[in-house]
């Protein structure tokens, strides 16, 4: 493969290939009805920081940065890393999910969501429908969709899979014709991911700056990565309602300083 997430792309294309094998999306589902769910709890916390003029902050779990290496003791408890993010005033959990670059799994976000009251993302390099079955299954209340993984109109019909799963979708992209399918796809949540997932190493501060003003009013708009400190936060375009933070938390020897410090920054409130 010629990048990075070509590598992960075809890692996960046939992750799905050998689950379906075992498993049908059917039997993923079977006795997880989740009755009781509410749609839209990801999408809905988001908008209340956005409202009330405060930046939101989604906080990440994950183990390995595929750049950096491993940020965590494999001991680490996810479920006990969420909670001290929630008790610092998160916004949302965000959960890596992808085992061979990332070192996540499934497990880690079913112990979230077992673990906080919070909205709770997947985070995870989805190809297929079944992924969004898993996601559901394991309780996430939003799923990442990538922009560059799909062209636009499969890029719409996964937001509308998931949607019908009553997961909200984030839709990111790095590339900026990437980013004009992610804002035209039907996603009320979009980001800005400042790392090229083509070449993990390589990180543009900027790329929000760059890309900010193709937002759709109602839309909420996530800076991801490349966020190590509240003052990182504050360079960001008055149109980011949220940051996506999980080297520098997961890095920390206590993240709730830096989690309170990005959550009191001020926002401007649109109406």
């Amino acid at each position: 493969m010629s990048d990075f997430l070509e590598q992960v792309v075809a890692s996960r294309r046939e992750y799905v290939r050998a689950a379906k094998e075992r498993r049908s999306t059917v039997e993923v589902l079977r006795g997880t009805s989740r009755a009781g769910t509410v749609p839209g709890r990801f999408a809905r916390a988001l908008g209340s920081r956005k409202h009330d003029g405060r930046l939101g902050v989604i906080a990440e779990v994950k183990r390995v940065s595929p750049a950096l290496g491993r940020l965590a003791v494999s001991e680490l408890s996810a479920a006990e890393q969420a909670k001290r993010y929630e008790a610092a005033g998160a916004t949302a959990i965000s959960v890596l999910t992808e085992p061979r670059f990332w070192g996540g799994s499934l497990e880690d976000l079913a112990a979230v969501r077992a673990a906080v009251a919070i909205p709770v993302l997947c985070k995870d390099v989805i190809v297929d429908d079944y992924q969004l079955a898993e996601a559901h299954a394991a309780g996430a209340d939003a799923v990442l969709l990538i922009a560059e993984v799909f062209d636009q109109q499969t890029l719409r019909r996964m937001r509308s899979a998931a949607e019908a799963l009553f997961l909200d979708t984030l839709v990111e992209a790095h590339e900026p014709p990437a980013f004009g399918r992610a804002v035209s796809c039907g996603s009320l949540v979009v980001g800005v991911n400042a790392r090229d997932l083509r070449d993990p190493k390589k990180i543009d501060i900027g790329r929000a700056r760059q890309l900010h003003t193709f937002v759709k009013d109602e839309q909420i708009l996530i800076a991801e990565s490349g966020i190590a400190s509240a003052d990182d936060a504050r360079l960001l375009p008055s149109r980011v309602d949220a940051v996506l933070v999980g080297t520098a938390l997961m890095r920390a020897d206590d993240p709730a300083p830096l989690i309170r410090e990005l959550a009191s920054i001020r926002r401007t409130v649109t109406v």
